[in-house]
């Protein structure tokens, strides 16, 4: 789901709202990111790897277009 669609399916008032409960939230503990690494982490360097290939990708294509 894209920025624009949450949105139109919140409304401006709810997202603002949710941004001020955001930022007024603590940081986590370094007790609470060392749990959470082991879950979190193979998602990132899956969204990390998925990029890389996405940008082998559009420069294959720009070279393929000079």
């Amino acid at each position: 789901m894209t920025r624009e669609e949450r949105l139109k399916i919140l409304g401006v008032e709810t997202v603002a709202a949710i941004h001020r409960r955001v930022a007024a939230a603590p940081p986590p503990s370094p007790e609470l990111i060392a749990e959470l690494h082991p879950i979190l982490a193979p998602a990132m360097e899956r969204v990390l790897a998925e990029e890389a290939e996405e940008a082998r990708r559009d420069n294959a294509r720009g070279s393929r277009c000079r």
